[in-house]
């Protein structure tokens, strides 16, 4: 307790000083001088005693007890002695003006520097976390490995080996928003794509048994449904086109 209290003692010292200081006080120059000399005192006996190299805190955590803090506290004493025989300097407004500039700008800078170095620990923590995947329920939608008519409706000329069908619905605010993504697929080279609205194409949905949008299914050449989920991000439609492809690939194999 006795411990803290004196911690907490030199620490309100030390800024009542500083302010002084600040304040362009002589007195204070003076105290804080002597306080300083008082410390490199400390420091030196606790050196000589074989605790060089210990933890003192006075600097910053990394700060230790040695010759070289002794050292550091001298030349500061001696500098806040020297401190009121220096010619006192009166900053015009001009002054004044350029160094809250200058603080800003550097503030500015700090900041940039930053953000800047949050953005890469944040890319890092995006790479480093694995990729959610559309949700692929058995209970929805239709089961994989189900043919269905549906294939009938693309156009799987060329080199198109996959067709995607997107559930969509007029009142589905999240549809509206991935629409330019999903259009996207549309000029995937193997990917024949396919929007199927809740209205206009309702017997589609009673036919899969849509859960609700927005939804896709994935099939291959034959119609055999190979991946399906409800889906919210770009990366989790991929993630159907995806798990389709694999699955072709290891039928392929079999």
């Amino acid at each position: 307790m006795l411990r803290w209290a004196a911690w907490g003692a030199a620490a309100t010292s030390e800024l009542v000083l500083a302010a002084g200081v600040a304040l362009g006080s002589a007195p204070a120059a003076y105290v804080a001088a002597v306080l300083l000399a008082a410390f490199a005192a400390a420091l030196a006996v606790a050196t000589r005693r074989g605790a060089a190299g210990q933890p003192c805190g006075c600097f910053g955590p990394r700060s230790t007890v040695g010759w070289r803090a002794v050292t550091r506290n001298l030349v500061l004493a001696a500098a806040f002695l020297a401190l009121p025989a220096l010619p006192q300097v009166s900053l015009s407004a001009d002054a004044w003006l350029a160094i809250g500039l200058g603080g800003l700008l550097a503030a500015v800078a700090g900041l940039t520097v930053a953000v800047l170095a949050l953005a890469r620990e944040v890319g890092v923590l995006r790479l480093q976390l694995a990729p959610q995947g559309a949700l692929e329920l058995a209970h929805e939608g239709p089961a994989l490995g189900e043919h269905t008519s549906l294939i009938d409706r693309f156009r799987l000329d060329g080199r198109k080996e996959l067709a995607l069908a997107v559930f969509s619905s007029p009142a589905c605010h999240l549809c509206r928003s991935l629409a330019p993504a999903v259009a996207a697929f549309g000029r995937h080279p193997i990917v024949s794509l396919r929007v199927f609205d809740e209205e206009q194409d309702a017997d589609a949905w009673s036919a899969l048994r849509v859960p609700g949008s927005p939804f896709a299914v994935a099939l291959d050449r034959d119609g055999v449904v190979r991946a399906k989920g409800t889906f919210n991000s770009f990366g989790q439609l991929e993630s159907v086109l995806a798990t389709a492809e694999q699955r072709v690939f290891e039928g392929a194999r079999a």
